[in-house]
């Protein structure tokens, strides 16, 4: 009697074991394909897209726009009240003569938000392709947002590096370690957010 009494209970202990190691395994997987660098540099798009949210976006996107890579930026996510001339002053960057090209969304406050933002923008310039400026550590996610609102849309990756991501392995730090976590498990929902009730609508933070 005690043994069948504790084999359900094994089972449900060997159960989480495993719940917890492919969670383990899909975190390093997931820090691994984090990108170091930018695959494809030189791809002219019809446009820019940053999301905001964190240092050295907005600043790429300027630089890339001055560099000819698109024909107009979009910024997502831009508090309200902030305008195109607030936002070069701050970046401390770009000539005046990109101004008129620069064109921010202010309804988006994460990165579902940002995906259904851009891709109704997208769609009102009869734009096809796009140049995606966010964190390396951000970008997996938001691919996965971004292909989802707009499939007919060619995306084109271009992450930028904080400080922290370049100079230690993430787990050396609590703070970055806690970054990476917290990103994993928003990614793992966006993921299963499609079949979830009552959920296909809602994003996490950023």
């Amino acid at each position: 009697m005690r043994r069948r009494r504790q084999r359900p209970i094994a089972l449900a202990a060997l159960l989480v074991v495993a719940i917890v190691g492919l969670w383990f395994i899909g975190l390093w997987r997931f820090s691994q394909a984090i990108p170091t660098e930018v695959q494809d540099p030189v791809r002219e798009t019809d446009a820019i897209v940053v999301l905001t949210g964190g240092s050295l976006r907005v600043e790429s996107g300027l630089a890339l726009l001055a560099a000819g890579k698109a024909r107009k930026l979009f910024v997502s996510g831009v508090y309200r009240g902030v305008d195109v001339t607030e936002l070069l002053r701050v970046s401390r960057q770009s000539p005046d003569s990109v101004a008129c090209c620069v064109v921010l969304g202010h309804a988006a406050d994460n990165t579902l938000g940002n995906a259904h933002e851009t891709a109704e923008w997208m769609v009102a310039e009869d734009f096809h392709s796009l140049r995606l400026v966010t964190a390396s550590y951000h970008m997996k996610r938001s691919i996965l947002e971004f292909s989802r609102a707009m499939p007919g849309v060619e995306i084109v990756p271009n992450p930028v590096f904080p400080e922290f991501l370049r100079t230690h392995p993430w787990w050396s730090s609590r703070a970055t370690a806690t970054l990476i976590i917290s990103e994993y498990s928003k990614y793992l929902f966006a993921v299963i957010r499609p079949i979830l009730p009552y959920a296909s609508t809602q994003g996490t933070s950023e």
